[in-house]
């Protein structure tokens, strides 16, 4: 019986968080509407069995936590030095590309640090080569490559190891 289940929910969190949002999002729970949520939350994991998606598997899920306020604290931050120097008019500055090299190694690891790094103002993940396991960001403010170097790894690149590696 659970083979069969795993078989047609090869992920059942994904499946139900999918069913929860597609609720959520239509704000109806008419059959019609229940019945695409159901077929979202049974086809869409399945592209993953299709991509060969190594399952995730969560060692610290605490650090986490301690991640996400890590990272709303540092948005929160960015924003406002971004704002000064969009606002500020008179302060110079230097925008550059800075290469990260990484350690981690984790799919899912990697792909939450370039959403972090894309997403806090400022900065952006251009590129990253597998084979040197190396990062390329671009940041807006650049006093010293080595502080973007020693924050992203000490700040996000630890805590995302602790978590999957």
């Amino acid at each position: 019986m659970s083979r069969i289940l795993s078989s047609i929910l090869p992920y059942p969190a994904l499946s139900l968080a999918l069913l929860a949002m597609w609720l959520l999002l239509h704000n109806s729970a008419s059959p019609a509407t229940l019945l695409g949520g159901v077929i979202l939350a049974i086809a869409a994991p399945r592209i993953l069995l299709a991509l060969e998606a190594e399952r995730l598997m969560l060692k610290k899920p605490f650090a986490l936590v301690t991640l996400s306020g890590i990272v709303v604290f540092d948005m929160i931050r960015s924003n406002i030095a971004v704002a000064k120097i969009i606002y500020g008019g008179k302060r110079s500055r230097t925008a550059n590309f800075v290469a990260i090299p990484l350690d981690m190694r984790n799919r899912y690891g990697l792909s939450i640090l370039a959403t972090i790094i894309t997403c806090t103002p400022g900065t952006l993940w251009v590129e990253y080569d597998s084979a040197r396991s190396r990062v390329l960001v671009h940041v807006l403010d650049v006093v010293e490559p080595d502080y973007w170097v020693a924050l992203i790894k000490g700040r996000y690149e630890r805590l995302l190891m602790e978590c999957f590696e």
